[in-house]
């Protein structure tokens, strides 16, 4: 595997849209003085978010303080490994959109300092998806918006027992961001799509089982695992690959076991992940219209539809409904078109949407009405259904650069490895189940000899044989004695 995936796309990544030092953001009078807090212990250098009481809610101060020392670690010959982890009982439950909804209603200036401030979080999640260094995230508790951009593109991503994930962004008028149009349309299947547009939360091993996080851990073993980190000693000839390795036996060797099914349910497993995969296909659908389409017909069908899948079908149809027609219809176009683009690009092209999002009135109805109203009160979108948002409307918001009149993001990674178009550490998490349907299609196989190689590949991983036991039992039939993937 490649130290690192070759630069893509220039014509988005060039160097008039890469920052100098010069742009490195630095914090301002009256950001609070110990949101984020930092410490060094031997070779690893820790930043906690310490914003318990707001569940470490994302904000420009915090974000202002952590830009700097990645990029001062990043130089340091004595910082091995980075580690981030939220205080209480949460890692990060988004950003503070309280504040910029309040922002975005004093007009234009108001809109601007909230465009300025995603300017900033999807440079900070940048940095981390292109860091030169290991980045271990401890997604122990809430993990949410914000925080999915600070773990999701680091190559460890621990989830706990109290792991809660989720991206309910259209719940609120706005669009899976944070290089949520990079990393959800690469899980498995549709489940990015469904993830996306319904807000549904996986929570403890189903973040890993999914895909989100590289491994799972119980979250007692975290102190230990940090001090462990601490210790380790890379030769100088070791290149990134190689320290990736070492740290990632290194988590292994704290695996105790994943939790039984009647501790931890499966999610997204079965006939329900089959119906996902076909409802929310491009093929099926082309627009919001055609899903919801799809979901009241198999909500339907009590002929051959077992009953799970029917009431499934039924609460995803309300589930979306509910949510603001403009944010659906934005996300699903967004998802489709973000499988295309390089990191980089992905973020650039988000900045754009947000910018375009401050500008409207459901982002600030849905903050509002959800988040700021005490009681929570159910927000009134405009436009309020799905059939008056139009295709013009959603190119509309997806235009970028000339045609929308946002200047494209200057990111603060211009090296080697400052784009891609494939997690290039993807080998450290659990198989994906391309690789499993590669496998089956290139050789004639039981399934227990494709299990047996994905362990072996895997050098016993904790999760790789109840994965590739579970899409094997998913989507294969055995035919004169060997599997045969179904389509």
């Amino acid at each position: 595997m490649p130290l690192r995936a070759r630069i893509m796309d220039a014509a988005f990544t060039g160097s008039r849209l890469m920052s100098t030092d010069t742009d490195i953001p630095r914090e301002l009078p009256g950001d609070e003085p110990d949101d984020v807090l930092f410490n060094n212990i031997y070779g690893v250098r820790t930043i906690e978010l310490n914003r318990p009481k707001k569940l470490n809610s994302l904000n420009g101060s915090m974000a202002r303080k952590i830009v700097p020392r990645l990029k001062e670690w990043e130089k340091s010959q004595l910082a091995n490994v980075i580690v981030i982890k939220g205080a209480g009982r949460a890692f990060c439950a988004g950003g503070d959109v309280a504040v910029l909804a309040q922002q975005n209603t004093e007009g234009p200036k108001g809109q601007k300092a909230s465009s300025d401030y995603f300017a900033l979080e999807y440079q900070l999640d940048h940095l981390i998806a292109t860091y030169s260094k290991p980045y271990v995230a401890f997604m122990d508790g809430i993990t949410m918006g914000g925080g999915v951009g600070l773990s999701v593109h680091a190559p460890f991503r621990i989830a706990t027992e109290k792991t809660i994930f989720a991206m309910p962004e259209t719940t609120i008028g706005f669009f899976p961001d944070v290089g949520g149009s990079f990393f959800l349309p690469r899980l498995d299947g549709e489940i990015g799509t469904y993830l996306a547009l319904t807000s549904e939360q996986l929570k403890g091993a189903n973040v890993f089982y999914n895909g989100i996080a590289t491994h799972y851990l119980d979250s007692t073993s975290l102190p230990d695992l940090e001090a462990r980190l601490a210790e380790l000693n890379f030769r100088d000839s070791a290149d990134y690959e190689t320290r990736l390795a070492i740290i990632d036996a290194t988590i292994a060797e704290f695996a105790t076991g994943l939790p039984s099914a009647a501790d931890s349910p499966r999610q997204l497993t079965g006939a329900i992940r089959t119906a996902i995969d076909t409802v929310f296909s491009p093929r099926t659908a082309l627009t919001p219209q055609h899903l919801i389409s799809a979901l009241t017909q198999l909500a339907s069908d009590t002929a051959i539809v077992a009953p799970e899948v029917r009431e499934w079908a039924g609460k995803t149809r309300a589930t979306i409904l509910e949510r603001s027609p403009t944010s659906v219809a934005v996300t699903l176009r967004l998802l489709r078109e973000g499988a295309r683009w390089s990191v980089a690009r992905a973020f650039q092209h988000e900045h754009a949407l947000a910018t375009r999002f401050m500008a409207t009135a459901d982002f600030v109805e849905g903050v509002t009405a959800r988040l700021v109203r005490k009681p929570a009160a159910t927000p009134q979108w405009s436009p309020a259904s799905l059939e008056d948002v139009n295709a013009a409307t959603v190119s509309k918001f997806l235009a970028f650069g000339e045609e929308n009149g946002v200047e494209p993001l200057r990111l603060l990674n211009s090296g080697p490895g400052a784009d891609y178009q494939e997690y290039p550490h993807r080998w450290i998490g659990l198989p994906a189940e391309r690789d499993v349907e590669a496998r089956v299609q290139q050789r004639r196989s039981t399934a227990e000899e494709v299990v047996a190689e994905f362990v072996q590949e895997r050098r016993g991983k904790q999760g790789v044989r109840e994965k590739v036991e579970e899409i094997l039992g998913r989507k294969t039939e055995v035919v004169d004695g060997v599997l045969v993937w179904r389509n």
